[in-house]
């Protein structure tokens, strides 16, 4: 079970902490952000959502100022703080995690203290969160993928970030790891703080992120809430004996935004929730007699495909 961390009070308020503007960086003629424009708000879970190649990275190390853009700008909290004061205030994991093997997770953690700059009273509190207290004395290099990665994400949390900046953080890790990490992304979010998360996993940002930001070759081509990605009313599959006689009963109906034919079905997209029972009584009033009927709701893996089609460009 995790044990709940003590992080200050940063409740969602609006207030802005990170902004890029038409940040854009080339490598050579590879253009692998373009023109990235965006505001990541306090209190906010976000994903940043992406196949491989995306620009995921590139972006995350432009803001943690380990690549230089080549144009465009990027500020923190609305320009109030330069990138080494905010980065005081930040964790992120970036690459692997990267201990010194010989040293216990304490040892390696009282050394994050010291180049921090922060106090170690907080060892116990992170090591227990991450459930490695009981390992606390093993040497790092006794520890599996996942503990190495919650160790990381113990050593990202020992100064109290206002926000975390994770890059991949269950890459490799097998379901168990998985789900451990996961878990930690949510428990961290729930006390308040901001996290930015890249991932090429979309079941991994529908189910621990608020926000999703969708990059492809470079282009963002969404960013808003997860929950208004998908449309909440969804389709509806239809089969009758007659298609066209279907089809245009159903052409004037209230809660239908679109029809379109696959096969030898019509799929409806809703504009509004839809009595599906209501709906076939009507039809057999009409001598038109439903023979399959199925309402689902779109997936994000089917936004995210629809979205960045060639012809969305």
């Amino acid at each position: 079970m995790l044990r709940i961390i003590r992080l200050k009070n940063m409740q969602a308020n609006g207030e802005i902490i990170l902004s890029l503007n038409s940040l854009t960086k080339k490598f050579g003629r590879l253009v692998a952000v373009d023109n990235l424009s965006l505001n990541v708000e306090k209190g906010r879970v976000y994903g940043l959502l992406g196949p491989n190649g995306s620009g995921k990275s590139t972006t995350l190390g432009m803001i943690l100022n380990t690549i230089n853009p080549t144009y465009g700008t990027y500020s923190w909290y609305e320009g109030k703080l330069t990138t080494q004061q905010a980065l005081k205030r930040i964790g992120a994991i970036i690459e692997r995690p990267n201990f010194y093997p010989y040293l216990t997770a304490i040892q390696n953690l009282k050394l994050v203290c010291k180049i921090k700059q922060c106090s170690t009273n907080r060892i116990e509190e992170v090591l227990r969160f991450v459930d490695l207290w009981d390992r606390r004395n093993s040497k790092f290099k006794t520890f599996s993928l996942g503990m190495k990665q919650r160790l990381a994400i113990a050593s990202s949390l020992i100064n109290q970030p206002e926000m975390l900046i994770l890059d991949e953080p269950t890459n490799g890790l097998d379901p168990a790891g998985i789900h451990k990490i996961r878990s930690l992304i949510k428990e961290i979010g729930m006390q308040g703080t901001t996290i930015l998360l890249a991932s090429h996993l979309l079941d991994e940002v529908e189910k621990v992120c608020t926000d999703v930001i969708i990059l492809k070759n470079g282009v963002k081509y969404y960013q808003g809430p997860v929950k208004d990605l998908t449309p909440s009313h969804g389709f509806v599959e239809i089969e009758a004996d007659d298609l066209v006689a279907l089809q245009k009963c159903l052409e004037s109906h209230p809660s239908i935004n679109e029809i379109s034919r696959e096969r030898d079905k019509l799929v409806l997209t809703l504009k509004s929730d839809l009595d599906t029972s209501s709906l076939i009584q009507e039809l057999s009033k009409q001598n038109i007699y439903v023979t399959h009927l199925v309402k689902r709701v779109p997936t994000l893996e089917e936004r995210f495909l629809e979205l960045t089609e060639p012809s969305k460009i």
